[in-house]
């Protein structure tokens, strides 16, 4: 596939989606979530050849939010969500292996929605997290107001929202909204990459506890517990679980499939 604000690549079973329209921080405009919703469409088939997706951003930005100077989409802001951004925050929720954001740069608006949809959040020490809605007279969107206060508590997440103030990468690490900090873009980009690498080469058990941490926003305790069930049968049927055992008992590294 080409594309022109999208850049994608497979490489030792890590799909690596790169926003790419740096000129304007890889603020996304309608030509890059169609591209981008193509994209995760793809990588999200059996035959893809992806165990892991790796975001990230071209240039100095992860994503700096929508492109304001877009008028295809922001002047129907409520169809732009339910028709654009929804289907694809909603397949990223969805996708059958594990993602890995590194923000290299500014995540502003939707881009800091887009960042903290990694199941593991990679930084880099002077990138930064902006809900930058309140000073647009607008409010935040892309799941935001879902995901922030799960992540950093209530009350910070209002503050941040309300007050539309940078946040560093280094207080998000301490905060619990980046998981891996790196000094420079760098070592982000080789760390992430690594990261990526071994969740890719990991069990097919990797996606059932991406449902079920997902699945614990909304369940109760018994649900919690029912899934648990579900999917541990589920993953004992695999045979990523058979040559884990097998390589727990011969005391050797397992050769996981993916299946």
């Amino acid at each position: 596939m080409e594309f022109s604000k999208i850049e994608y690549e497979i490489r030792n079973g890590v799909a690596i989606v790169r926003f790419n329209d740096p000129s304007v921080m890889n603020a996304i405009g309608n030509e890059m979530l169609g591209e981008l919703s193509q994209v995760v469409a793809s990588i999200a088939r059996s035959d893809s050849g992806a165990r892991c997706l790796l975001l990230t951003g071209v240039g100095r930005g992860f994503c700096s939010g929508a492109n304001l100077a877009d008028t295809s989409t922001t002047k129907k802001v409520d169809g732009s969500l339910r028709g654009g951004y929804h289907p694809v925050l909603l397949a990223l929720r969805d996708m059958n292996m594990p993602i890995v954001t590194a923000v290299n740069g500014a995540a502003a608006g939707v881009g800091m929605s887009f960042a903290m949809m990694g199941d593991i959040v990679c930084a880099s020490r002077d990138a930064f997290f902006l809900q930058a809605f309140a000073k647009i007279g607008l409010v935040p969107d892309g799941g935001a107001t879902f995901l922030l206060p799960r992540l950093i508590g209530w009350g910070r997440a209002v503050e941040l929202s309300m007050l539309a103030e940078r946040l560093p990468a280094t207080k998000g690490f301490e905060w619990g909204l980046v998981n891996r900090l790196y000094d420079d873009t760098d070592e982000l980009m080789t760390g992430a990459m690594e990261l990526a690498t071994r969740l890719a080469k990991g069990p097919a058990s990797l996606a059932m506890i991406r449902r079920l941490y997902w699945a614990t926003w909304h369940s109760a305790y018994e649900q919690q517990l029912d899934m648990e069930a579900r999917l541990q049968s589920e993953a004992g049927k695999t045979q990523d679980n058979a040559e884990g055992v097998r390589a727990f008992l011969q005391k050797r590294e397992p050769d996981f499939k993916g299946h």
